[in-house]
């Protein structure tokens, strides 16, 4: 069931129903709705791209009624839980502080979990939305976690759970959990990786410069290394150049394959492409790295290597500079899960305590 679901987001729009309670936390519900309905979409919106939506979102809540936050705010959601016959995906959002309270007053929504479940979805328990995962019986037998705050209490309610809150997400068998309030968008990007593979995730991430914590902008965009213009000379520089950009290049040789004098090309570079020549050759050098941090398990000597550039600290500067983030720091958070490799298949996991986030 688990591979056919994942080879089908080739196929068609998968649906994700997202509930909502009185009393939660409204972004551990708000965040993956933007993420979802963002993916296959948002970036292409941005770039001028043909829109792809990966997810048809759906929020619900028991019985269809307005929700209400502890502070205040009111959100309307799309219909009732039990009007939900079929999702790929269920996301369970945090409830509130008073779990004997919320468990007793949503109930009713146990059943239908299950049968969603065993129709297919995979169930996500966001923070302590992962007590309702496991109150409908899920979670026996399986590896899960929660905020790191509850989790003696949620050890307690539920002995036959394996938890382990040290770690960020869970997976075990269509069932899935995150530690903390923040870790629903890092367990929606999962996701979207899951089903739509490392680009999409990472475009979507990029668009809502997501994860946190958002240092700048530029380390999430990727910018166009040149402006469009019809400069035909430098047009065959730039191909040259997207081709031999590791190499060390003279801006002598480059004005040669131009046809120009050097002044002459240096002055109608910059005027066609919006940069001097050594500034385009380090662009493409620092999005080549970044191409290679997210897809590759390259040591960043080996990355600085590969691009063109011996010297590595020069390398680690320029990259800063140019993304806002070390190398380090940009694989991070932008690496496919093959690269991360933190757990094995059974289990993605992520190992990140200062990253719970508060419940």
């Amino acid at each position: 069931m688990t591979v056919g679901l994942e080879t089908e987001i080739a196929k068609r729009v998968l649906d994700v129903t997202i509930v909502m309670f009185d009393d939660g936390l409204s972004s551990t519900a708000v965040m993956p709705t933007e993420i979802f309905h963002s993916a296959g979409s948002l970036w292409n919106a941005l770039n001028g791209e043909a829109e792809h939506p990966a997810f048809r979102v759906h929020t619900v809540s028991i019985g269809g009624a307005p929700v209400r936050t502890p502070y205040g705010f009111a959100m309307t959601p799309d219909g009732p839980l039990e009007a939900v016959e079929h999702s790929d995906i269920v996301i369970i959002p945090t409830s509130g502080l008073d779990l004997d309270l919320k468990l007793i007053q949503h109930s009713a929504m146990l059943p239908w979990l299950r049968r969603l479940y065993m129709r297919g979805a995979y169930v996500v328990g966001v923070c302590m939305g992962a007590a309702y995962l496991a109150a409908a019986g899920l979670l026996d037998g399986r590896l899960a976690t929660t905020h790191w705050a509850a989790s003696a209490d949620m050890a307690a309610r539920f002995p036959k759970v394996r938890w382990h809150p040290e770690l960020f997400m869970t997976e075990d068998q269509r069932v899935l959990c995150s530690g903390g309030v923040g870790a629903s968008i890092d367990i929606s990007l999962y996701l979207v990786e899951k089903f739509c593979g490392h680009d999409v995730a990472v475009q979507t991430a990029k668009a809502l410069l997501l994860p946190m914590p958002r240092l700048m902008q530029s380390g999430y965009a990727v910018l166009p290394v040149s402006r469009a213009h019809d400069d035909a000379p430098i047009r065959r520089v730039e191909a040259y150049l997207q081709e031999n950009f590791r190499a060390d290049v003279s801006v002598q040789a480059l004005a040669d394959i131009a046809l120009m004098g050097e002044r002459t090309f240096a002055r109608r570079f910059k005027a066609a492409t919006g940069r001097l020549p050594a500034a385009y050759v380090q662009a493409l050098r620092i999005e080549a790295a970044k191409t290679m941090l997210e897809h590759e398990i390259a040591s960043v000597s080996v990355v600085c290597e590969a691009i063109g550039y011996s010297d590595i600290g020069f390398f680690r500067a320029l990259f800063k500079r140019m993304t806002g983030m070390t190398p380090g720091q940009y694989r991070s958070q932008f690496a496919s899960i093959a690269v991360r490799g933190h757990a094995p298949p059974a289990l993605h996991a992520t190992f990140s305590k200062a990253m719970l986030g508060a419940c």
